[in-house]
Protein backbone atom coordinates (compact mmCIF):
# COMPACT_ATOMS: atom_id res chain seq x y z
CA UNK A 1 0.00 0.00 0.00
CA UNK A 2 1.55 3.57 -0.77
CA UNK A 3 1.83 6.61 1.59
CA UNK A 4 -1.67 8.58 0.32
CA UNK A 5 -4.55 5.21 0.88
CA UNK A 6 -2.12 4.11 4.34
CA UNK A 7 -2.92 7.59 5.33
CA UNK A 8 -6.16 7.61 4.56
CA UNK A 9 -6.60 4.58 6.18
CA UNK A 10 -5.45 5.72 9.34
CA UNK A 11 -7.10 8.61 9.38
CA UNK A 12 -10.66 6.27 9.03
CA UNK A 13 -9.75 4.03 11.84
CA UNK A 14 -8.41 6.47 14.20
CA UNK A 15 -11.82 8.36 13.90
CA UNK A 16 -13.97 5.04 13.63
CA UNK A 17 -12.04 4.03 16.99
CA UNK A 18 -12.50 7.49 18.23
CA UNK A 19 -16.46 7.63 18.04
CA UNK A 20 -16.58 4.13 19.70
CA UNK A 21 -14.93 4.99 22.75
CA UNK A 22 -16.99 7.50 22.80
CA UNK A 23 -19.90 5.74 22.67
CA UNK A 24 -18.66 2.65 25.00
CA UNK A 25 -16.61 4.38 27.23
CA UNK A 26 -16.80 7.95 27.73
CA UNK A 27 -18.09 10.90 26.05
CA UNK A 28 -14.77 12.89 26.94
CA UNK A 29 -13.10 10.65 23.87
CA UNK A 30 -14.97 13.16 21.15
CA UNK A 31 -12.26 15.45 21.54
CA UNK A 32 -10.09 12.87 19.79
CA UNK A 33 -12.49 12.97 16.72
CA UNK A 34 -12.15 16.63 17.28
CA UNK A 35 -8.24 16.42 17.17
CA UNK A 36 -8.40 14.21 14.01
CA UNK A 37 -10.29 16.78 11.87
CA UNK A 38 -8.41 19.71 13.11
CA UNK A 39 -5.25 17.86 12.25
CA UNK A 40 -6.55 16.94 8.31
CA UNK A 41 -8.17 20.23 8.25
CA UNK A 42 -4.50 22.28 9.00
CA UNK A 43 -2.82 19.70 6.61
CA UNK A 44 -5.14 20.84 4.03
CA UNK A 45 -3.95 24.18 4.16
CA UNK A 46 -0.38 23.78 4.86
CA UNK A 47 -0.25 20.38 3.15
CA UNK A 48 2.08 18.91 6.17
CA UNK A 49 0.66 16.05 8.14
CA UNK A 50 2.59 14.44 11.03
CA UNK A 51 1.08 10.81 10.14
CA UNK A 52 2.82 11.33 6.67
CA UNK A 53 6.07 12.41 8.15
CA UNK A 54 5.84 9.01 10.52
CA UNK A 55 5.14 6.83 7.46
CA UNK A 56 7.98 8.04 5.70
CA UNK A 57 10.10 7.87 8.55
CA UNK A 58 8.65 4.00 9.19
CA UNK A 59 10.07 3.54 5.27
CA UNK A 60 6.80 4.06 3.36
CA UNK A 61 6.90 5.62 0.02
CA UNK A 62 4.75 7.29 -1.76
Amino acid sequence: MTLHPMLRLIAGVMLTLSLVLTYYIHPNWVWFSVFIAANLIQSAFTNWCPMITLLNKLGIKE
